[in-house]
């Protein structure tokens, strides 16, 4: 029995291996033509992305993305490198006049704690109040504070580092605090401690990095807490008595009316900060969380104009974003900052207390040559 039964046993192993072999032939197969149905799609949208018509604004929209970010070269990828140059001189010539038009807003002084005690004026309005906001593809909040004269610049305490939002809020007792002006940053590895241009803090000029320029774009408060955002010179933001001020740019809304016209000029898609102030003096910040699929990809400028224009803004100018965007409140970071590091160094920041007058807060820079400043030099751990 043992004899006749070993060759259907063979058989019947001949046919699972040869079934088996199928399978695997058939598994490739497929394989192979998901590969080339992938590679197919993979062509097709790649001669759209490059040479359809349709596909221009898109192609713009991934490169000014991408120069919003530490892989700025890759853009050239996408535009060509010669074009990559031309789109970063066009939208720095573009953001720089969008800061010339002389700015007439007036606002409502706020009442004085001791005029409102005599005049029995009871204002049930929170110093600060955050509320979500969300649109297409982004997440954030925004911040308002109803008396903009509580409102200091802070900067680190320490020489050779910049100084997290959540620490300067901390150490110096405020209330709440955002991310503010813009810095050197090589190789997006920066220790946060040198500005780009100017830092005004309590009226002072705390750190003039210029070089041979004559004016810089600006966004501050002046005494009466009314909003300076544009182009200015030193003497004029002397004149105009500006108290607390960082160079960023562009200003993206002044008298009233927004200055970018549609999404496709809003320098692509990113997390993001922003300033502005309504008539009645309140000041807004605008956090806008990205780089986060599934949660906030991000914001272009448009959308950001949209949201200060909806809250009443009529004044209003860009902060510095990206990985730096952080909005803190209580000692607690409201936000999702995107920088894999965490929350990054800054060297200065708008915050709120409820007795700034209360608040000292010293020149770090004081003494500095901001050209022997190394701002890729390692923080202290």
């Amino acid at each position: 029995m043992s004899t006749s039964a070993s060759p259907r046993r063979q058989g019947a192993q001949k046919k699972k291996a040869v079934k088996k072999k199928r399978r695997k032939v058939s598994f490739l197969r497929k394989l192979a033509r998901g590969f080339m149905f992938c590679l197919l799609l993979l062509t097709i949208g790649m001669g759209w992305l490059y040479f359809a018509p349709s596909a221009l604004n898109f192609r713009y929209l991934i490169a000014d993305t991408l120069i919003t970010t530490q892989h700025r070269y890759m853009a050239k990828y996408i535009i060509g490198e010669e074009e990559l140059k031309n789109r970063v001189a066009e939208y720095n010539q573009r953001f720089i006049h969008m800061g010339d038009e002389v700015d007439t807003h007036t606002i409502t002084a706020p009442v004085t704690e001791a005029a409102a005690e005599a005049a029995e004026v009871k204002d049930e309005k929170p110093l600060v109040e955050i509320e979500q906001v969300s649109g297409s593809g982004y997440s954030g909040y925004v911040m308002t504070v109803n008396d903009p004269t509580k409102v200091r610049l802070g900067i680190p305490d320490k020489a050779g580092s910049g100084e997290k939002v959540s620490s300067m809020v901390a150490r110096t007792g405020a209330i709440a605090g955002v991310n503010g002006g813009g810095f050197a940053d090589p190789e997006w590895k920066g220790n946060g401690f040198k500005p780009i241009g100017l830092v005004i803090s309590q009226g002072k000029l705390f750190y003039n990095g210029l070089g041979g320029k004559t004016s810089t774009q600006i966004v501050g408060i002046d005494k009466q807490g009314k909003m300076i955002a544009g182009n200015y010179s030193l003497e004029e933001l002397g004149k105009l008595g500006v108290q607390e001020a960082v160079s960023f740019q562009p200003r993206i809304i002044v008298n009233g009316k927004g200055l970018i016209k549609n999404a496709a000029e809003g320098w692509g898609i990113a997390p993001r900060t922003a300033m502005g102030q309504r008539a009645d003096g309140a000041l807004l910040f605008v956090v806008i969380d990205g780089r986060q699929p599934g949660y906030s990809i991000g914001a272009n400028l448009y959308d950001v104009q949209q949201i200060m224009l909806k809250h009443g803004a009529v004044i209003a100018a860009n902060l510095d974003g990206g990985s730096s965007t952080v909005l803190v409140k209580d000692n607690e970071i409201v936000n999702k900052p995107s920088s894999q590091y965490g929350e990054r160094y800054l060297p200065t920041a708008f915050l709120v207390f409820e007795h700034p007058e209360q608040v000292k807060i010293d020149n770090i820079w004081e003494g500095l040559d901001p050209s022997q400043i190394d701002a890729a030099k390692k923080r202290p751990r």
